[in-house]
């Protein structure tokens, strides 16, 4: 494995292919925000601002332009950050679901993880420009989705009384996320989250220890539900992101053998997720393997396998065991054959179970410049301590 090449791949494809992809085609220069809807070759084909899709542009864009101290993308980060702060917020101070183009409300502030996204972007951008008015309103939006947590839909919640009530693995999956952000660019006492209480939750809790995977959805008592859909479903892209969260948040905190216990978790997971007839990992799986619920279970998604790839070069640097080697070389052959357009630039994000593209869109509602430039980015800075540690000899 020719790790120089590697770092040289991905360096090449984050600067050259995916940021340039964006920062040409995603500004609305008009009203300000971004379009998030692009087609195979960055041409809009629908003007709905959704808001993970904005904060999350302004979250990469703010990040990407303090790491190397770009005015032009900072620039970009701010035109989204005074849009969605302008127009973006209901009475209570969540944020909406969407815009229109123009900043009108379009859907209910349904989704706490707008709340979550707008506090990683405000927080990205303090940390870019020191504007006191960005660290006050990631502070804002942090409470935001700490008070939403019991109660994640509030007043737009659909479900009446028959429906079960559950545990999410996301919320505590983003909570780790969310910590990192905060300490990385406010270091702020108020949120420093108790990653081991996370750390313990997620691995006990959601940890199925007689089939071995994380399931996404527990009752309240913590008991799993093996007699619905919802109760067996698994997700095996979320439970190698929440993986490489607790990693990063805990780094300089673990025991050599917590270090251990969580990279083994992510084999596992990988191991259960692998389609071992098509290759990549699939989207949605049950845990007896009865008929998912979700029609598009065995697809194939970019998200998934930015986050596996990961969570892979994580644990191959943090215990330079050949197995992550192996998982890392493994994902990164497959993903690397199958999502990028190699003619337009960026990568496709739904694949059939072949890992055919399904869709040619590079943008929509639920995907924009934010898996991707992260795992290029993550990948690279592990890549290139893997390489220092080998250069030195440590393994």
């Amino acid at each position: 494995m020719n790790i120089e090449k590697m770092i040289e791949r991905y360096h090449s494809e984050l600067y050259k292919s995916v940021i340039p992809f964006w920062e040409n085609h995603c500004v609305d220069h008009e009203n300000g925000g971004y379009f998030t809807s692009l087609d195979q070759k960055g041409v809009v084909y629908d003007t709905m601002k959704y808001m993970w899709m904005q904060w999350r542009i302004v979250y990469t864009f703010a990040t990407i332009g303090r790491l190397h101290n770009k005015t032009k993308w900072i620039d970009i980060a701010s035109r989204g950050y005074d849009f969605l702060t302008r127009h973006g917020k209901s009475d209570d101070g969540s944020y909406y679901f969407a815009l229109n183009r123009q900043g009108v409300p379009a859907m209910a502030p349904a989704s706490i993880y707008t709340d979550c996204f707008a506090a990683m972007g405000a927080a990205a951008m303090f940390a870019a420009t020191g504007k006191s008015e960005c660290k006050i309103e990631a502070e804002a939006s942090m409470r935001n989705y700490l008070r939403r947590i019991p109660d994640p839909k509030g007043r737009w919640n659909k479900a009446l009384s028959g429906m079960p009530q559950r545990k999410s693995f996301g919320h505590y999956m983003m909570l780790t996320n969310l910590g990192s952000v905060m300490r990385e660019n406010l270091n702020p006492d108020e949120f420093d989250v108790d990653a081991r209480e996370t750390l313990n939750i997620v691995t006990s809790d959601f940890w199925n220890k007689e089939i071995g995977i994380f399931f996404e959805n527990i009752n309240p008592d913590g008991n799993f539900d093996l007699e619905s859909c919802e109760g067996r479903t698994l997700n095996p892209g979320h439970a190698l992101e929440s993986l490489w969260f607790l990693l990063q948040l805990l780094e300089k905190e673990l025991s050599d053998g917590e270090i251990v216990n969580i990279c083994d978790y992510i084999y596992k997971t990988y191991q259960f997720g692998l389609d071992r007839e098509y290759g990549g990992i699939y989207y949605f799986m049950d845990a007896l393997g009865k008929p998912h619920i979700e029609l598009q279970w065995d697809m194939k998604l970019w998200w998934v396998h930015c986050e596996a790839l990961i969570a892979a070069v994580y644990a191959w640097n943090f215990t330079g065991e050949e197995r992550f080697a192996r998982m890392f070389k493994e994902l990164d052959d497959w993903t690397w054959s199958h999502f990028p357009d190699s003619e337009n630039g960026e990568w496709f994000g739904y694949l059939n179970r072949r890992g055919e593209p399904t869709h040619t869109l590079k943008g929509g509602k639920w995907k924009t410049c934010y898996h991707l430039p992260r795992c290029l980015m993550e990948c690279l800075k592990q890549l290139e301590l893997i390489k220092a540690k080998k250069d030195a000899g440590k393994y």
